[in-house]
């Protein structure tokens, strides 16, 4: 099931424009951005919390403020604010928050082993 959504993945990601990415460039230097942001976010989050399910919303977050964060800084310098650049930044967050447990070495679960209790007895274990 996980190669399959890679490879959809994949496959999404390639049929991208590519007649017009000359025009769209500006559109995949977000995306990369939001692919980097969406890095930073999710191993923050994981190591701080140890839970993928709150790494991946972190990433995804951490890469959509660091797309609304870049379009206020254009609006700011006389550019204007494009929904798509917001877009493109939150999907490379969440391109990569979905590919990065893809890739993570499983390691093999530990069977608990329980102790069993002893009987209780009456004696007195006295130690020399």
């Amino acid at each position: 099931m996980k190669k399959i959504l890679l490879i959809i993945t994949f496959m999404g990601t390639m049929a991208m424009d590519g007649q017009t990415f000359i025009e769209q460039k500006d559109k995949h230097m977000h995306f990369a951005a939001g692919n980097v942001a969406g890095l930073v976010g999710y191993t923050w989050s994981y190591k701080k919390h140890e839970n993928k399910t709150r790494a991946l919303i972190a990433g995804i977050c951490t890469a959509f403020a660091a797309g609304v964060a870049k379009e206020f800084y254009d609006a700011a310098t006389g550019g204007y604010v494009e929904l798509a650049d917001v877009a493109a930044t939150t999907l490379g967050g969440i391109t990569i928050g979905f590919t990065i447990p893809l890739f993570e070495v499983k390691k093999p679960k530990l069977r608990a082993n329980k102790r069993k209790r002893r009987p209780k007895s009456n004696k007195k274990c006295y130690k020399p």
